[in-house]
């Protein structure tokens, strides 16, 4: 066996071969985020965001799409980032997840841009570093390095809490 071969065996071994594939790549601010293709339902442009009281900061509200209420999260409230100003490039992707019941419901996520589809093999990824026992990174597949640039693979059921998830699907 080659080393090439045995260090591809090494990392599938540690990494789960069924996360390489397609993903939407996307930033904010200056770092860059993946979510799986099959996980995508569209992307849209910014839409008006009617508030729902008493929902968790990082929940902006619900839209209206196509007679269909959807909740929006501001990805970068949930991932604690400085605010930024919403511009032309700011839209909302819209995502297939699934509830704790095991139901599958959609959900806009608010990102500045997106980028673009990328394959991803097992060899452009990496485990997702430790950050300690205090800092929870359950919520990413994994690392993947695109053209240069580190990009966070991102496990979407997992990026919004399950109860707040359930709340906001009870809501709309």
């Amino acid at each position: 066996m080659t080393q090439s071969a045995e260090k591809t065996e090494a990392k599938s071994s540690k990494l789960s071969a069924g996360l390489a594939g397609k993903y939407l790549t996307f930033c904010l601010g200056q770092e860059y985020y993946g979510i799986a293709v099959l996980k995508i339902r569209e992307i849209i442009r910014m839409l008006d965001v009617t508030p729902v009281p008493q929902m968790p900061d990082y929940i902006r509200g619900v839209v209206n799409l196509r007679g269909k209420i959807i909740p929006v999260v501001d990805l970068r409230k949930r991932f604690q980032l400085a605010k930024a100003d919403t511009n032309e490039r700011t839209c909302i992707v819209v995502v297939q997840v699934e509830l704790p019941s095991g139901d599958k419901s959609q959900m806009g996520m608010v990102v500045d841009a997106v980028e673009e589809v990328v394959n991803i093999t097992i060899d452009d990824m990496e485990e997702t570093p430790n950050f300690g026992a205090r800092l929870q990174s359950d919520y990413i597949l994994g690392m993947a390095k695109v053209k240069g640039k580190v990009k966070t693979l991102l496990d979407i059921d997992k990026v919004v809490a399950a109860d707040a998830l359930a709340e906001v699907a009870a809501a709309a």
